[in-house]
């Protein structure tokens, strides 16, 4: 049922769940751990090289796999039980960290590419299910709502990693290494434990009853015939390819920062103090700035914080010491929950309501296509020159074409190209 508060605080919890393999797997431990453990020897530049090329393998198989997926929920009802078998693919990839020794970076590779795919596939569903639990007068607060949680659940837990990482004694830890490898434990079992919310209390609107085996068959069939609809869905795919632009930038800073902070010299301590920094900004700013989206426009806002990335990414060029780090995580706080949830939620306007899960596989699938260009942007560029600062400069391009593009999508023929789309 729409708009039920259960079911929107149970659909919200599952960023509260995911959101801890977002901040102390993906932004934090992760690189770090990956440079100074798992990739331990090779030079910087080389870590930089196969943390990128990690992600990016990552995101070219959730590219491949997310409007299969997508089609295959709608057209089977299964976009619950998918997302649940993603979510527990995640969580156990991410728990199996734990038993990677040093030096083993092939491994933590492969058990990250496994944890990106399941923490992307059920994001797939996740976003497809925001239709089911609310009506157009409320997506905007529910989309936001959801990356709030997300950033205070996953702050928590991050926070108390942290303290896990700085002071292993209080907890009864021999070292920081091995409160690292406990901490991707327990992210794996927060994500699970939190899921169920969802699991149990979330209705799934029913379609055909059909087989998996058929569901398949009609998803790729389905396939070939969005591809075909986008052509008269032209504002819908101008804001794919614009949302494909920018996003890139904006996940590549996300998982890229501390690898670069890293690069740098900075201290992982204050590497990390400056992501606990982003986690609990980004809490409140996810909410206030859906209140701007509904005073100027949701597209205006949007663009306000495409603009926003674009500077933090020359900020980053020039950056020199560590308080200049944590005034770029304060920006990075204040855009990145907006710039994400507003994005979900304009996107619903785009599409037709009964092809949610296609449409939302379309959308995450450029997404993380997109994060295939901008990981290996940075590394290979850091690789052939040498300096870090120039493969993060070189996101601004991202954000600059997806700019252009994204304001070039009109809304209001976009609705009579739903309309038309809907009654053929």
């Amino acid at each position: 049922m729409q708009d039920s508060k259960k079911e929107i605080i149970s659909w919200a919890f599952y960023d509260w769940a995911n959101s801890a393999f977002a901040t102390t797997v993906m932004a934090a431990f992760f690189p770090i751990f990956f440079s100074q453990y798992w990739a331990y020897g090779a030079d910087s530049a080389s870590s930089t090289f196969y943390l990128g090329l990690a992600n990016s393998i990552a995101s070219i198989l959730v590219a491949a796999m997310a409007p299969v997926i997508g089609a295959i929920a709608d057209r089977g009802s299964y976009r619950k039980k998918l997302l649940i078998f993603f979510a527990f693919l995640g969580a156990v990839m991410t728990g199996a960290l734990w038993f990677v020794a040093m030096g083993q970076w092939p491994v933590a590779v492969l058990l990250y590419v496994f944890a990106n795919i399941g923490f992307a596939s059920a994001n797939s569903f996740y976003d497809s299910l925001l239709t089911t639990v609310a009506s157009e007068k409320k997506v905007d607060f529910v989309s936001s709502l959801g990356y709030g949680l997300g950033y205070i659940g996953g702050g928590l837990l991050f926070l108390l990693n942290v303290l896990m990482f700085l002071m292993p004694e209080t907890f009864g830890i021999p070292d920081g290494p091995t409160a690292v490898r406990i901490s991707f434990v327990m992210v794996a079992v927060w994500w699970i434990v939190f899921t169920l919310p969802l699991a149990f209390l979330v209705k799934e609107e029913k379609g055909e009853r059909v087989s998996l085996k058929e569901a398949i068959h009609d998803g790729f069939s389905q396939i070939v015939s969005t591809l075909k609809s986008l052509r008269n869905l032209k504002n819908t795919a101008l804001f794919l390819v614009a949302y494909w632009c920018y996003i890139d930038g904006v996940d590549t800073i996300i998982r890229m920062a501390t690898d670069y902070g890293t690069a740098l010299g900075f201290p992982s301590e204050s590497l990390i103090v400056a992501l606990l920094i982003t986690q609990f900004v980004a809490f409140p700013s996810a909410i206030l700035y859906n209140i701007l989206g509904k005073k100027i426009g949701i597209k205006r806002a949007i663009l306000i914080a495409i603009g926003a990335y674009a500077a933090i990414a020359v900020i980053g060029f020039f950056m020199t010491d560590v308080s200049q780090f944590y005034i770029l995580a304060c920006t990075i706080g204040l855009f990145q929950g907006g710039i994400q949830a507003l994005s979900r939620s304009y996107y619903t306007r785009l599409i037709p309501k009964e092809n949610s899960s296609e449409f939302y596989g379309f959308f995450n699938m450029l997404g993380k296509f997109a994060a295939i260009v901008g990981p290996f942007l940075v590394g290979i560029v850091t690789l052939f020159t040498g300096e870090q600062r120039y493969g993060i400069i070189s996101l601004i391009i991202l954000f600059l074409v997806g700019f252009i593009l994204l304001r070039k999508v009109d809304e209001d023929e976009a609705g009579k190209e739903i309309a038309a789309f809907s009654k053929r």
